[in-house]
This record gives structure tokens, C-alpha cells and sequence, in this order.
């Protein structure tokens, strides 16, 4: 297979079902869309390297690129975007399915991926999956910058805003969602994906490819739970503010205090809780 420069034209972030849909006593057959779910290789070389794959991820077709060089960000693999000369999929010469499953990043430098490399491929739940040893759970970056003060008001409106830009979820209801935005509660960029840690490399990656590394004055809200690798992967991009619509796990409370993060969690209605480094919200008078 030969690395060609494409445009990001990938399968369906959804695909078509039949199923008997049953309540109460009676049942129907009706047709129904399904999230769809696919392994997507990711290849990494440098100047006179061969491409070697770094990770097999379970992720939803769609923002491949950004998916790709988020991850190569959040896990350490390269330090910002100006690292990356091109990123392009492997397309077979033969039509084959898996044409759009396989993306290789190509560096202005060269890569030792000995140590990035994962045990087995991730499923979509977890970020962590595959990772060899110890050391490489915790990714070094430094603590992120003051950021901004955000409003209560703010806070409580991003939750149905995120909802309100979820299209796929709408067609599905079964994947996550990522969502960046100005203190002021403008929706910056939104990524859909089944699974969490997904959708947050989609927005990283994004980020990197319009040049707008670090995040230091962005909001991140997730639709499910805060765990490590997602105050990693947010603290990597330099986002100081991370809400969540459910709970933090411990170790992303503790990860996010050393960080100088602001993590608040159970962002529903007009509630929530601030975790950690709580100066960031504005509860006004």
C-alpha cells in the first residue's frame, strides 16, 4: 500500500439496523442507525523511516486526521503540530474496504516509537488499554496557565449546547462528545465519537491542525465521566477548565489539582461540583 495526501472522506459515522422494537405488549419491526464502530490503524515515520504503527484504536469513522495526530499529541508520540509534515491514508491499489482505517503521520523528524507502543488495540472505553508499562500511563507536561473566569451562568448553558450540535448522537444516541468553548459559552469545535478519550484527541487534534495549540482559554465539556486519561490528555493541550455532565474518578481529581486544573463534574440542570482549583468559577454575588 502506498501513503498518498487525500481529503478526509471516510465511512459512515452510522450505519443501517433492523430491529423489533418492543413496549408493552405489542412489537414492531422497523429499520433503525447505529453508530458505527471500526478499527483505525495509526502509522507514524520520520525523514528515511518506513511507516511502523504505533496504535490500533476503536473509534467512529469521521475527523480521522484529527483523531490521529490528537493522539500523537496527548500521548507524547510528538510535541506540538509543527512536528507533522503530512498526514494522508494508506490506500491500496485494490479498493479495499480498509482503505480509510489506516493513517500514517509523516514528521519533519525522526521517531523511536519503542516506547509508545501499545500491548493490544484499544477498545473504545479506554484510554489506558494496551498501555506496556507504568511509566507510560502518566505523560510529563507542565501545569497549565491561569486561564480564564468563567460565569456560573456560562457553566450551566453548555451542557444543552453541547447536545443541541450532536448530530450523529441524534441519529444514534449511543457515542460521546467533546466540546470546546470560549468563557463566554460560544461553541468552538465539537467532535462525536464512541468513545470518550476519542472525541477529546478529535478536538485536540483539531486544535493542532489550525495552529491554535494550547487551549489556555478554552472550556472542555465531555458527555460522560472524567477519568486520567482525559485531565491528561486535556492538560497536554493546555486546557485549564474541564467539565463533565457526570463524576471525576479520584485519580483524575488528584491529576487535575497537580495540573492546576478546574475540573467540575455532575454539570446537569442548574448544579454542579468544583472539584479542584475552584477561582476559575464565577458564582457571582
Amino acid at each position: 500500500m502506498t501513503p498518498r495526501s487525500t481529503s478526509e472522506t471516510t465511512r459512515r459515522p452510522t450505519a443501517a439496523a433492523s430491529v423489533r422494537a418492543v413496549e408493552g405488549e405489542s412489537a414492531r419491526d422497523r429499520s433503525d442507525r447505529l453508530v458505527t464502530e471500526e478499527p483505525m490503524e495509526i502509522r507514524v515515520h520520520g525523514p528515511g523511516q518506513e511507516p511502523e504503527p504505533l496504535v490500533v484504536t476503536m473509534r467512529t469513522p469521521g475527523n480521522d486526521f484529527d483523531l490521529a495526530v490528537g493522539f500523537c499529541i496527548t500521548e507524547g508520540v510528538v510535541d506540538s503540530a509543527s512536528d507533522v509534515a503530512t498526514v494522508a491514508y494508506c490506500l491500496p491499489d485494490d479498493g479495499d474496504i480498509q482503505q480509510y482505517n489506516i493513517v500514517t503521520i509523516r514528521l519533519h523528524r525522526p521517531v523511536d516509537l519503542a516506547a509508545h507502543h501499545r500491548a493490544f488495540t484499544a477498545n473504545a472505553s479506554c484510554g489506558l488499554c494496551g498501555k506496556a508499562t507504568l511509566e507510560q500511563v502518566e505523560i510529563e507536561c507542565s501545569p497549565v496557565g491561569p486561564g480564564p473566569s468563567v460565569g456560573r451562568d456560562v457553566l450551566v448553558a453548555l451542557p444543552e449546547r453541547l447536545r443541541h450540535a450532536q448530530s450523529v448522537f441524534d441519529a444514534t444516541g449511543g457515542l460521546h462528545a467533546a466540546g470546546c468553548f470560549g468563557a463566554d459559552g460560544e461553541l468552538t469545535v465539537l467532535r462525536e465519537d464512541v468513545g470518550r478519550h476519542n472525541a477529546v484527541d478529535k478536538v485536540v487534534g483539531h486544535a493542532a491542525l489550525e495552529g491554535r495549540l494550547p487551549l489556555a482559554d478554552q472550556v472542555l465539556l465531555v458527555s460522560g465521566r472524567v477519568s486520567f486519561e482525559i485531565v491528561q490528555k486535556a492538560a497536554v493541550a493546555g486546557i485549564p477548565i474541564l467539565c463533565a455532565v457526570s463524576a471525576p474518578s479520584s485519580l483524575a481529581v488528584e491529576a487535575a489539582d497537580r495540573l492546576g486544573q478546574t475540573v467540575v463534574g455532575f454539570l446537569r440542570g442548574d448544579r454542579f461540583n468544583v472539584y479542584t482549583h475552584p477561582e476559575r468559577v464565577d458564582l457571582g454575588s
